[in-house]
């Protein structure tokens, strides 16, 4: 897998070629690893192939998803001016690209300098990763890490006093599968470089392993929640009260989204909240992916009518056999029809046809993901910091902070609980 030559990738690998030699790793064998910084889209542009490539199909991962963030998050309004795409990419001696760090660098006045994944933040992308040749998470760990080791031993500051580019003060990773094996190397080479890692669990995502038939899913239900489905199935599908509208083009594209985030808004409003298209930047960038998902068949969406009337729709994304279930509207005055349980009867009948594999509802503990047969996959937070004064200091400050708030909000629920009973 060879990095095309145009003008930015020849200058990124020379960059790489001129770099002394690696980090000699255990043993005294050299790595055959050279790191080099992409910090503009112009760079990164000829490795959009094989960006996706190393995906792994994870519409959350691919160039698609992660570009428009960066340009609705990273390049646009006051966040231009704290922001830097800090993209490391990782060759090996005859410049053939191994891996992506898909990262930006944000300043921040209590924090410093802090490294985080493209597509964090209000998007809520999940199961972010640092992208590999399979078989080369070792190497392109070690390089990295030897990459970020050396960066933060480096000169601090440029001629004009200013921060260097390279430094980096905090590494936060969130979004992270806790099987994830290229970030597990990565976390082990930091630790052996001297930086502290800190792990907590994140909040969980919930997968459906689909069987081959819709029969054979229902058979896996509760006998309550069978018959259920059975019921709603007469009801309304088989009646012909209820219809789902699938987007197969462009032409569906814009109603669908006008009737999620109707639906979506309405129900949020009702309960007192702004919801989450109420964010100008989350509806631009999801109005501008949703196109570019469709073009690749990487986009599910859909509004489900009943007696003629919108009252649910559903925007899921797609890729290597698993459906993600991203984001959802609900008309507020349509609860006693059940519009929820048939939207999801719906979409995971179509899935199970499709031949899809799983069902991902995605990042949240909510009771009814168990109740469709969904199980916990772990997810990881992660904060490092490299062995310096500065961001150790701060992380003592950060973690003696974060301490008390746990401790107020435990004694607030101890006294909630007192009050209750």
């Amino acid at each position: 897998m060879k990095l095309p030559t145009t003008q930015s990738a020849t200058h990124a690998l020379d960059q790489a070629a001129d770099m002394p030699p690696p980090a000699r790793g255990a043993g005294g064998a050299d790595l055959p690893a050279r790191v080099v910084r992409l910090s503009s889209l112009a760079e990164v542009q000829p490795c959009i192939s094989q960006w996706n490539a190393m995906a792994r199909v994870v519409p959350f991962r691919r160039w698609e998803w992660l570009e428009s963030w960066w340009r609705h998050y990273g390049e646009s309004g006051q966040a231009r001016t704290s922001r830097e795409l800090f993209v490391l990419a990782v060759f090996d001696a005859q410049r053939t690209l191994l891996g992506l760090a898909p990262w930006y660098i944000e300043r921040s006045a209590s924090q410093g300098r802090v490294l985080r994944f493209l597509g964090t933040g209000e998007v809520c992308s999940e199961y972010l990763s640092l992208l590999c040749v399979d078989g080369k998470e070792e190497i392109v760990a070690r390089g990295l890490a030897n990459w970020l080791a050396a960066s933060t031993r480096a000169e601090q500051h440029d001629d004009h006093g200013q921060p260097s580019a390279e430094r980096w003060d905090v590494l936060k990773l969130s979004g992270v599968a806790a099987d994830d094996l290229a970030v597990e190397r990565l976390l082990v080479q930091l630790a052996r470089q001297g930086s502290a890692v800190h792990r907590r669990p994140g909040m969980s995502c919930w997968r459906i392993e689909l069987p081959s038939s819709w029969e054979e899913y229902l058979s896996l239900m509760s006998k309550s929640h069978r018959k259920q489905l059975r019921r709603l199935d007469r009801d309304f599908f088989r009646s012909g009260r209820a219809r789902m509208h699938w987007v197969h083009g462009p032409d569906q594209l814009e109603q669908a989204l006008a009737v999620l985030v109707r639906l979506h808004q309405s129900r949020w409003n009702g309960r007192g909240w702004p919801g989450c298209f109420a964010s100008e930047r989350f509806l631009k960038f999801h109005r501008e992916v949703a196109w570019r998902m469709l073009a690749f068949d990487a986009l599910l969406m859909s509004w489900l009518e009943i007696d003629g009337r919108a009252v649910a729709a559903e925007y899921h994304l797609a890729g290597n056999g698993i459906v993600y279930a991203y984001q959802s509207g609900i008309a507020p005055g349509a609860l006693g029809f059940q519009p929820g349980h048939l939207s999801h009867l719906a979409t995971i009948r179509r899935a199970i046809e499709r031949g899809d594999r799983e069902f991902d509802f995605l990042r949240g503990d909510e009771p009814y993901k168990s109740h469709w047969r969904a199980a916990p996959r772990g997810m990881l937070e992660v904060r490092i910091v490299p062995p310096r004064i500065g961001p150790r200091i701060r992380q003592g400050i950060w973690a003696a902070g974060h301490t008390v708030i746990n401790q107020l909000r435990s004694g607030w629920q101890r006294t909630k609980h007192l009050i209750q009973e």
